[in-house]
């Protein structure tokens, strides 16, 4: 085998390790093989020259086609060859040929002209296969690789996309004959049907894509189906060559498109800037004709002789700035900018800049659109000049119509007000409102003299400009001045008449008045007390039921009193009636000061008195209720008033437990546990006290003065006791645990527990951030520039240094990874059980990251990286698979495909990255 790292890139490309092993015969299988492939070969090259070979050692014995293939491959001309038939004269040829290859950077070793002279199989083989790396292999170059590992990249970067198509070497990954058919499929797909072939099938694959590549692509056939098939590994040098062939045939076509594109490319540039040139100059005479025909309109002065007409033109120049022109600004604007981006083009792809027309020059665009716009401004100012002249009339047409048409509106049925008698059957109110209305009326009228005037005056104007509808204006205006001279008259005739009968209805309203002013509050009065009466009312205390007796009493007191003023509004009421009969006054209705009538008084004072008895029952009904609540709340406070401080006590007697360290471990669950016992014979008294506060909600009772103690305070406090004592007991289990699993003494625990104890100064049973820190300098911990140290002691004058320095204040970095492990939660406190853990674990020994990045590295063989394969066999299914769902790639400089990474994984185990 040929080892391609030997070769020189320069100068010893061609050197060779063991290539051809001068002691040794060539396979006959592989020397079958290459024969035919480099005949073929150098067939495909010759016969552009006319010629070909028949016996690859034999031809080349003279050194004549051997010059001839040197020529045709390189494009060089070699020496002038020797004619003669001699032996020299062969010698001569064969040693030009090498001296050629020579001189192209190839060693050739143990490779003489005379072993080609004399027909050496071997030797012939050997250089025809060095002129086809040379020639046909060495400029092959994908990426950054070359000749033969460039090929092979190729090779795999092509067929990658073909599942069944594993290229890994130039020999048996070519037996099934699919990646030969892969090749031409990938780059004329219209030549193979892949989807039919088999990979079981390996003949016909072959000789498919032998006959396509010599039908469509010129590539002779240089290897029959049964060379390959029928070898346990084909020669890897044929199978190159042939490659090779398919490499150039590819590469040559993939150039001439290359070039075809950039011809496309260039002629697509050139095409695009001509319809520019196009468009340029269609849509410049387009806009140039739009102004010349658009000027003369705009300078067309005749007006009009009506206001319509001349509205009619402002109309159309309206529609000429809205419909017509702003198209024209964008044709204006798009040609300027087509303009330039044509400039632009031509300039980018080196072509000469455009000149348009003659008079079509965007300056002349804009020289014109300047007259337009000239045009356009004079135009508008004789059409705004000749619409104010016609307004002026028209306005003041328009302004007589509209004050005319409001005072008819105004004097519409005034006439037949004025002469209504409506008075005649008024009450006193409503004639004061006549009156009222009247004398509104009247200065209505007085206001409306000013718009008679106007409109007189708007009058004589349009007669003296000589206005076309004079006539019609005439007339209206003397209707109007007319029907306003009756109108005084009819105004002057019902004043009077309203006047009189006033004075006859007032004695009768201040009788009115009287009644309503006394009949009201006492109205009220009354309703309001059968409110009273009625009321339903809501108590809590004896204190409130006896106070709403005593109002009760006082309200009956008041009865007498009322019913005297009772007797004196009904007094008013018949004064009244005796008036009306005696002058014989027509009324219109009943009193309009008030609704209340006779009847409706005494109805009233009937259901006052009913209601009296009614409520003296219902107060002495509730005086009796109030009497067993207060029995009821007497009753729960002395329960609850013994068992609130009982519970408070035990609260306090537990929480000394848990501080004090009398005895083992051992000792305090099991007094512990005896406290607890006696707690829950405490349970019947809780029940009994919850059976009185069932009475109490039974009966309403919302408060209770007798005690500060509520069910819910005594469930609470209880529920707390219960889960106090559990989780104290549970604590002493759990150091109980710790102490045995870490290996911590009782003296390290009473340690702790001191420790914890002194800085707990509020007794909580926590630690803040700031006692935790001061514990942990007493327990000795340095942490003041972020790097943990155990010394166990700390003397007196580091102690002294730390608090003077940080006033208990650690390393910040340090002691937010400390609060972390104590703190999860970020409450801001440390329980017990919590620095109890954390204790235990800076005393144990754990494992590290460190530690686990160093057996990961004895399983992946001392490499920076792991494989899956590794892992599964070296670790449980399960425990497998989590690495590989959760280990990143590998992406250093050793890094293969599927390299995962274990450092960054174990670092992320403890927390120390993210996983």
């Amino acid at each position: 085998m040929y080892n391609m790292d030997q070769y020189d890139g320069e100068n010893d490309y061609m050197q060779q390790e063991d290539d051809w092993d001068r002691d040794l015969l060539l396979d006959p299988a592989w020397e079958k093989q290459q024969r035919k492939t480099f005949t073929a070969w150098c067939n495909s090259h010759l016969r552009k020259a006319g010629t070909q070979i028949e016996n690859i050692e034999e031809d080349f014995r003279d050194g004549l086609k051997l010059m001839l293939l040197l020529e045709v491959i390189s494009g060089e001309r070699l020496a002038k060859p020797e004619r003669g038939k001699m032996r020299v004269h062969k010698i001569s040829n064969v040693n030009k040929a090498l001296d050629f290859i020579a001189s192209k950077g190839v060693k050739l070793v143990s490779i003489g002209a005379e072993e080609i002279v004399d027909g050496n199989a071997k030797m012939t083989l050997g250089m025809i296969w060095t002129i086809i790396l040379r020639f046909a292999i060495q400029d092959i170059s994908v990426e950054e690789t070359s000749a033969k590992e460039g090929l092979l990249l190729w090779c795999q970067r092509k067929t990658a996309p073909y599942k069944n198509v594993n290229i890994q070497n130039f020999h048996i990954s070519w037996k099934d004959g699919l990646g030969f058919c892969a090749l031409i499929h990938r780059h004329r797909p219209e030549l193979i049907d892949y989807g039919k072939l088999r990979k079981d099938d390996p003949m016909t694959n072959l000789n498919t894509a032998f006959d396509v590549a010599e039908k469509y692509l010129d590539i002779p056939k240089m290897l029959d189906a049964e060379d390959i098939v029928g070898t346990a590994r084909p020669d890897e040098k044929a199978i190159m060559t042939y490659v090779s062939s398919f490499y150039h045939a590819f590469s040559g076509a993939q150039k001439a498109e290359t070039a075809a594109n950039r011809i496309c490319k260039v002629l697509a540039v050139n095409q695009e800037n001509e319809q520019l040139m196009e468009d340029y100059e269609k849509l410049a005479s387009d806009l140039l004709e739009w102004i010349r025909r658009t000027i003369p309109w705009l300078e067309n002065r005749l007006p009009e002789n009506t206001m319509q007409a001349m509205q009619q033109k402002l109309e159309d120049f309206r529609d000429y700035r809205r419909l017509h022109k702003p198209p024209k600004v964008q044709e204006k604007c798009q040609l300027e900018i087509n303009f330039n981006t044509l400039q632009t083009k031509l300039r980018l792809s080196n072509r000469p800049a455009f000149m348009p027309s003659e008079g079509k020059m965007v300056s002349d665009i804009n020289n014109a659109w300047g007259n337009l716009e000239g045009a356009e401004k004079g135009y508008e100012e004789w059409l705004l000049n000749e619409i104010r002249r016609l307004e002026r009339l028209d306005h003041l047409a328009e302004k007589f119509r509209q004050k005319a048409a409001i005072h008819e509106a105004w004097t519409e049925g005034k006439e037949e007000m004025l002469q209504k008698r409506d008075y005649e059957t008024a009450s006193l109110s409503e004639i004061k409102a006549l009156l009222k209305k009247h004398e509104a009326f009247e200065s209505d009228l007085a206001a409306h003299q000013d718009r008679v005037e106007q409109i007189a005056a708007i009058a004589q104007e349009l007669n003296e400009l000589d206005y076309y509808d004079s006539p019609s204006v005439n007339a209206r205006c003397q209707r109007i001045c007319d029907q306003w001279d009756t109108l005084g008259a009819l105004t002057q005739k019902r004043s009077e008449a309203l006047q009189r009968t006033e004075k006859l209805l007032e004695t009768i309203d201040q009788l009115y008045l009287e009644f309503a002013k006394r009949a009201a509050p006492f109205n009220n009065w009354m309703e309001g007390a059968m409110e009273d009466l009625q009321d339903t009312f809501i108590v809590h205390t004896i204190e409130e039921i006896q106070g709403l007796s005593t109002a009760h009493e006082q309200f009956k007191a008041t009865l007498p009193e009322a019913d005297k003023e009772r007797q004196a509004i009904l007094g008013i009421h018949n004064e009244i009636a005796k008036i009306v009969q005696t002058y014989h006054v027509n009324m219109a209705g009943t009193n309009p000061y008030t609704t209340i009538n006779p009847q409706e008084i005494n109805a009233k004072w009937d259901k006052v008195r009913q209601l009296v008895p009614q409520r003296d029952q219902a107060l002495i009904e509730e005086h009796a209720r109030q009497q067993n609540n207060e029995r009821l709340r007497r009753q729960f406070a002395n329960q609850a008033n013994v068992i609130g401080p009982w519970i408070q006590n035990k609260m306090e007697e537990i929480g000394r437990i848990s501080i004090e360290m009398h005895g083992t471990l051992e000792d305090q669950l099991t007094h512990l546990r005896q406290y607890e016992k006696s707690i829950v014979n405490y349970k019947p008294k809780i029940d009994q006290l919850e059976g009185d506060h069932q009475l109490i909600q039974e009966a309403l009772i919302f408060d209770n003065k007798h005690t500060n103690y509520t069910m819910e305070h005594i469930r609470v406090g209880w529920e707390q006791l219960l889960t106090t004592i559990a989780r104290t007991i549970n604590e002493i289990e759990n150091q109980i645990l710790t102490r045995d699993a870490k290996g911590i003494s009782q003296e390290q625990l009473n340690e702790f527990r001191a420790s914890f104890n002194h800085f707990d100064r509020d007794h909580s049973g926590t630690l803040g951030a700031e006692e935790f820190k001061a514990c942990l300098i007493s327990l000795g911990f340095d942490i003041a520039n972020d790097a943990q140290k155990r010394t166990g002691i700390m003397d007196a004058e580091d102690f002294k240094t730390c608090l003077i320095s940080m006033g208990y204040n650690l390393g910040e970095n340090e002691f937010s990874r400390i609060m972390s492990i104590v703190d999860p939660n970020r409450m801001g406190i440390v329980t017990f059980q919590a620095f109890i853990d954390f204790m235990s674990r800076e005393t144990a020994d754990t494992d590290t990251a460190d530690q686990v990045m160093a057996s990961f590295k004895v399983l992946a063989g001392d490499k920076n990286y792991i494989l899956a394969d590794e892992l599964r066999r070296e670790l449980p299914p399960d425990q497998a698979d989590y690495c590989i769902a959760r280990m990143a790639p590998y992406s250093g400089p050793d890094a293969v495909p599927g390299a995962l990474d274990y450092m960054s994984f174990s670092t992320a185990l403890y927390g120390e990255s993210d996983l």
